[in-house]
């Protein structure tokens, strides 16, 4: 999945004027979350940030500034929108859009986002709501300001830093929009390249996500992947969980029962991961627990196994009805464990 910064990045060898929206504050029911980015220029719209009415204003605005008389200059604001009086739309909240006018986005701020993101070093971006809307740029040695923006002060810096050492997402404390640029921490690897393993890396890969794609037969791989897929045509393909990081989410499915088997066990083994599904019925799991047990893993390991995978209640065997009902349960997995782990991080910044 591509995200905005990528996209900025393509525009920097064309050095068109752009429109950058954002979601900048949102109360009550919304389309999208905060810090969601919509890239609009002369010839394009890149990305959402809601769809609807809310979408079809805030793109109009857009292109109405990129097409006004005279020269166009850099420029930020902000508008309000009532999603239900505003844009007939249902949800019902109340949305905050940052417009910024980028006459040239090898100007001012951009460049050093794409270099850092380029480097995968870790920053956030520090947006001010109210004018004169100040920018920072931080990362873990240095806080960079632009558009003659004054120093950071020392209360900003302290939110900004317990953003960069956190897990949590783009969020406003005190008037300023706070957003980690980040390599995504959300690992899979999925071991098995056939038509369920290839359904679910087409789904996941649409996500921030980072997939390693593992099977030992050769010329098994399609000819091109996603950007965020790595392929890996391996001897021994349980060899290679010992290299993937912790807190990553297994998916076992390849053409081999002993060798699901001989890789569930290595999954397990290790302790340190988020998710490890195996994909088969009750009656495969059983007889995977009884093996495993016999070669000494413990029942408490044993009990962490999914088998079967996938969300209550969808009973399709299509490929791609697995995939889905699979990455299903791999986001409630990931944004529970998110949420706990984030829970703290936000009450020290909200304090």
């Amino acid at each position: 999945m591509r995200n905005w910064v990528q996209d900025l990045a393509d525009l920097t060898s064309t050095s068109e004027p752009a429109v950058l929206l954002t979601i900048a504050t949102v109360r009550g029911s919304a389309p999208r979350e905060v810090g969601a980015r919509m890239i609009i220029t002369a010839h394009e719209t890149i990305g959402t940030i809601g769809g609807g009415q809310l979408e079809y204003q805030c793109v109009k605005i857009a292109a109405t500034q990129l097409r006004e008389d005279g020269e166009i200059e850099n420029e930020i604001s902000t508008r309000r929108f009532a999603l239900g009086a505003n844009c007939g739309q249902c949800c019902g909240g109340v949305v905050e859009v940052l417009f910024e006018t980028l006459v040239d986005v090898n100007s001012a701020w951009v460049p050093s986002l794409v270099a850092s993101y380029q480097r995968r070093e870790a920053v956030v971006l520090i947006t001010g709501l109210t004018k004169p809307y100040r920018r920072f740029l931080l990362s873990d040695t240095s806080c960079h300001s632009y558009d003659d923006s004054e120093h950071c002060s020392s209360s900003t810096l302290k939110t900004a830093k317990n953003f960069l050492t956190s897990n949590d997402s783009a969020n406003v404390v005190d008037n300023y929009l706070f957003e980690p640029i980040r390599e995504s921490d959300f690992n899979v690897a999925i071991f098995g390249a056939g038509h369920v393993g290839a359904a679910t890396v087409d789904v996941l890969s649409r996500l921030d996500c980072k997939i390693r794609w593992i099977d030992g037969r050769r010329n098994i791989f399609p000819t091109t992947v996603p950007a965020n897929v790595t392929c890996v045509e391996s001897a021994d393909p349980a060899r290679e969980v010992a290299a993937l990081p912790a807190e990553c989410f297994f998916l076992i499915m390849t053409h081999s029962h002993p060798l699901d088997q001989e890789i569930c066990q290595q999954a397990l083994s290790r302790d340190d991961f988020a998710y490890c599904g195996l994909i088969g019925s009750t009656s495969k799991r059983r007889r995977f627990e009884r093996l495993m047990l016999k070669q000494g893993l413990s029942e408490n390991l044993l009990s962490r196994l999914v088998c079967p995978i996938g969300i209550a209640g969808i009973q399709g065997k299509k490929p791609v009805e697995i995939a889905i009902s699979v990455a299903a349960e791999v986001l409630q997995i990931r944004d529970a464990s998110v949420k706990s782990r984030n829970e703290p991080i936000l009450r020290e910044v909200r304090s």
